[in-house]
């Protein structure tokens, strides 16, 4: 038998997929990947973020885009080696289609296609200013009226919004809307990112006093400008907000501080929004074509209701509203919730003389920072691997080409390790009564992320702090809420907490609620649920959507997107939301596939 090559094998397989797209043999072409296969397409194909499962989802989507997709071809990386460890072949490739330009990555198994991902990068024809092309930013010679960029930047900043409708408006001035603004000046999108806090950055300034990122510093790069080398693994919150300020000034995003969205609403006859805003003390009517909501996963306050607040004397804050400890020393402090937020607002009150307790009501998946580092992000977001090789786009499409559906199989065994690694450690967690949990599927803290945006904290020294009871806890399913007195909090079980505070560490809810807010609720439901995967696991309700329900991707109100998320997704993803806002604005030809369906309102 010839011995062949991995790259050989690979060659021959992506020859066989580019004769059958060639011949339009959609079955042929599906018949190359095997029985339980993936095909993720970031826009480049379907115009959506979506994944095919299997050869009949496959040939499904190739018979309806194809031929407006025409001539694809699918090429090795000559840049990138062909690499094969456990019996599956990895390959980067090149995509070209019609319209646009992507790259992908591709996994065979016993000589079939098991994963391919395609994702776009750029439009034929409106490519971004990048190397060669970029701009000369001076005009040489002598003329008489010439401008200067200030005086460019300057009639923009006069006319855009007022006498010229911005094609695209950002509701949400945090790092997802400054990200994709950016995105958007490189484009040439015209854009207005508006938010109502005074500065960029100060949604991190105005966060509890000792916020830092858990997330290390190769994660969380903007787009085009990353971090300096010199920057912290763990960047603090006004860190991060002066980062977001410069970053807004220098990308040359156009954004509108200090600006309030009243009300939007859709009109279908001009095909457009009329958005209604507050800025400097007057009303403005803004006209976009498309309205991004980047308010994000941290952006609406989940406030219980509990019978007694407004009989309670001492402060109520949720814990977006906690600025931080100073003013409590020596005062009894009660936070409910046990994720990141309660658990970083624990500790830096203890630390200021606080007496603090914690109350539990559900479980918690804990994991160690340095065990996070090494173990589940050491590969693809650290010093190790930019050393190897991986870049941070590298890294971001590596985890992209994961498919949802088989991304927990890759994790559980990370999680396993990092619990016998921390084996100790947990036990003495659980042995102070705190309530442990690895998901539902013991998949841990990405699948978490990713379902529900919840339930978990990545411990950075709070814990031990819970272990040795300085942090007090009371933890139970029978530890709710009952009621609030004058000045204590009583639980279900009839425990009474006296309390001069109580932070509410609640979390957040939907971005669909602001669209229920500021548009009206029936665009919020024929939109629906906003996040998860439909894992059918706590808090992520089926059916099985395979993507992030909603985000980055066509949606069933016209012209209506959301975008968010943490720093890496914002990164990531915006230039997918971005080149599907500018073919939109350039009539390029496309049409949507697998539009997602509503099964969940809220």
């Amino acid at each position: 038998m010839t011995a062949t090559t991995p790259a050989a094998t690979a060659q021959a397989v992506l020859d066989q997929l580019n004769q059958a797209l060639a011949r339009r043999d959609f079955a042929g072409a599906s018949q190359l990947f095997a029985e339980e296969s993936f095909w993720r397409d970031l826009v480049l194909l379907t115009w959506n973020l979506k994944t095919l499962e299997g050869q009949a989802q496959i040939a499904d989507m190739l018979a309806a885009q194809l031929d407006a997709a025409a001539p694809v071809v699918f090429s090795l990386d000559e840049r990138e080696t062909v690499e094969e460890a456990d019996g599956v072949i990895s390959a980067w490739l090149v995509i070209d289609v019609r319209h646009a330009r992507g790259v992908g990555h591709l996994r065979i198994k016993d000589g079939h296609i098991w994963t391919l991902l395609s994702a776009v990068q750029e439009l034929k024809g409106f490519e971004e200013p990048l190397g060669t092309r970029r701009p000369m930013g001076a005009e040489h010679g002598i003329r008489r009226g010439r401008k200067t960029w200030l005086d460019h930047k300057q009639d923009e900043a006069a006319e855009l919004g007022l006498s010229r409708q911005p094609y695209v408006l950002v509701i949400g001035g945090g790092q997802g809307g400054i990200a994709l603004g950016a995105r958007l000046r490189q484009l040439g999108v015209s854009h207005i990112v508006i938010d109502r806090q005074p500065r960029p950055g100060d949604q991190w300034r105005n966060r509890y006093k000792s916020l830092c990122l858990h997330d290390p510093v190769w994660y969380d790069h903007l787009p085009y400008l990353p971090f300096p080398d010199n920057w912290p693994v763990f960047a603090p919150k006004d860190k991060i907000g002066d980062w977001l300020e410069m970053y807004t000034r220098v990308m040359e995003v156009n954004y509108w501080s200090s600006t309030n969205c009243l009300n939007a609403r859709f009109d279908e006859a001009k095909q457009e929004w009329e958005v209604t805003v507050e800025r400097e003390g007057r009303q403005i009517v803004l006209r976009p074509k498309q309205l991004v909501f980047a308010t994000g996963m941290s952006g609406k306050a989940n406030i219980p209701k509990i019978k007694g607040q407004d009989v309670f004397k001492g402060d109520q804050q949720h814990s977006s509203q906690h600025h931080g400890p100073d003013a409590y020393a020596g005062k009894k402090v009660v936070v409910i919730g046990a994720n990141n937020s309660a658990h970083d607002i624990c500790a830096a009150l203890w630390e200021h003389g606080a007496d603090v307790t914690m109350v539990q009501r559900s479980s918690t998946h804990i994991v160690r920072s340095d065990s996070l580092m090494d173990i589940g992000l050491g590969d693809l977001y650290s010093e190790r691997a930019v050393a190897s090789g991986v870049t941070t786009k590298k890294a971001d499409l590596i985890f992209a080409s994961l498919p949802y559906r088989i991304m927990a199989d890759f994790q559980v065994p990370v999680y396993d390790r990092i619990r016998e690694r921390d084996a100790e450690f947990y036990q003495k967690l659980e042995d102070a009564g705190f309530m442990l949990d690895f998901g539902d599927d013991n998949s841990g803290l990405f699948m978490k992320y990713l379902r529900r945006a919840s339930g978990y904290y990545i411990d950075v020294g709070a814990c031990d702090l819970v272990i040795d009871g300085s942090i007090q806890l009371q933890a139970g399913k029978n530890k709710d809420i009952s009621h609030l007195t004058e000045d204590a909090v009583v639980l279900t079980d009839g425990t009474v907490l006296p309390a001069d505070l109580v932070v509410y560490a609640t979390g957040y809810g939907s971005m669909n609620g602001w669209v229920a807010d500021l548009i009206n609720q029936q665009v919020a439901d024929k939109v629906g649920k906003v996040w998860g995967l439909g894992s059918d696991t706590t808090k992520d309700p089926g059916p099985w959507e395979g993507e992030q329900r909603n985000m980055w991707k066509p949606t069933q109100q016209p012209q209506l997107w959301f975008h968010g998320g943490n720093l890496h997704q914002s990164r990531h993803y915006s230039l997918y939301l971005a080149l599907q806002l500018k073919a939109r604005q350039e009539g390029l030809p496309m049409q949507v596939y697998g539009l997602q369906q509503v099964h969940h309102l809220r």
